[in-house]
């Protein structure tokens, strides 16, 4: 089995479509969920779905092995699900090319630091966009710069919001994230 740990920082909705996607799976489960909010929605959710959570502060992330050496024992592959924190250089060299990102437009356009979320609809909305999407990458040591594995698009219109703007990008994180990360762990395994 290739083991999956997902980390998330808030609500999870993502890591709920994820975690059931691979419910029953032959070769890939979800077994871990980590999270840098003791407050964060997605504990909840983990917990009712019957999969292991911990959470951390920047010290065991950032300062510590703690959280790598979890990782080593327990994880094959690493989805990013709605995380905002930079992905340490230790966890990166551990896994490389094994770790996935979802980032909320199509990258390189609205990518970086403090780009997640409505910041990035509202930026969409704001500048006129045509366009936005979904981008899955592989995470590098920069915020949403790894190798673009998948995007997809859709039409913004005149008369969208930023909230509709995320209702279409939420539309196609839960249709297209579990699948894409099948075909990269079944692909790279």
């Amino acid at each position: 089995m290739k083991r999956i740990a997902i980390f998330a920082s808030g609500s999870g909705t993502n890591a709920e479509n994820i975690i059931k996607y691979f419910n029953n799976h032959k070769t890939i489960s979800v077994d871990l969920v980590l999270s840098n909010n003791k407050e964060a929605k997605v504990l909840e959710r983990a917990n009712r779905l019957g999969i292991s959570s911990v959470t951390f502060d920047k010290d065991d992330f950032i300062f510590s092995d703690k959280i790598l050496n979890l990782l080593k024992e327990k994880a094959d592959f690493i989805i990013l699900a709605g995380f905002l924190w930079k992905i340490p250089i230790s966890i990166i060299n551990a896994f490389p090319n094994k770790i996935l990102n979802i980032h909320p437009a199509l990258l390189p356009k609205y990518g970086g630091k403090g780009m997640y979320g409505m910041h990035v609809h509202n930026a969409v909305v704001k500048n006129n966009e045509r366009e936005s999407g979904i981008t899955i990458h592989f995470v590098n040591e920069n915020y949403d710069e790894g190798a673009i594995i998948f995007q997809k698009r859709f039409e913004v219109l005149s008369t969208d919001t930023a909230e509709n703007v995320a209702e279409k990008i939420h539309e196609l994180e839960y249709r297209y994230f579990p699948e894409i990360i099948e075909k990269v762990l079944l692909k790279n395994g």
